[in-house]
């Protein structure tokens, strides 16, 4: 599947919802950002169960704020309507296919529950290694 354009209208309704979403938060002057576009593409095309989106922060300036992007590429990954991964920096592919599986393999009841539990140490455990979980592996 080829990535699509995200914008202040379709941003929303494209992320909400079951199923797994990756967002490259992108700007056209950006090298970083020039340099990780192809391999965002080509992962789009190797996971066609995935939505691959794009906001170019220049043209939806209110979309990358709301979101408090400041540095970019960022990419954030959203699974079943929650925020799994947000960071920036260009990756390089074999840690983009890490973040991908690791999301996959998540088991979204139990990072539910450790975001809905309250105050309970054990959640918040299973939250942080949540997010231990989709973070790439240090080279």
């Amino acid at each position: 599947m080829a990535t699509v354009e995200l914008t202040a209208e379709n941003f929303n309704s494209t992320v909400s919802g079951d199923g797994l979403v990756l967002v490259d938060f992108w700007a056209a002057w950006c090298g970083p950002c020039r340099m990780f576009g192809p391999i965002f593409e080509k992962a789009s095309e190797q996971h066609p169960d995935a939505v691959f989106g794009k906001v170019d922060t220049e043209a939806q300036p209110e979309v990358a704020a709301a979101f408090n992007i400041s540095s970019i590429p960022t990419l954030m990954i959203v699974r079943d309507s929650i925020v799994l991964y947000a960071q920036p920096g260009a990756l390089p592919e074999s840690a983009l296919e890490q973040l991908i599986a690791k999301a996959k393999e998540l088991d979204m009841d139990e990072v539910r529950a450790s975001i809905t539990a309250p105050e309970d140490t054990a959640s918040e455990d299973t939250a942080s290694q949540a997010r231990e979980d989709t973070a790439p592996a240090k080279a």
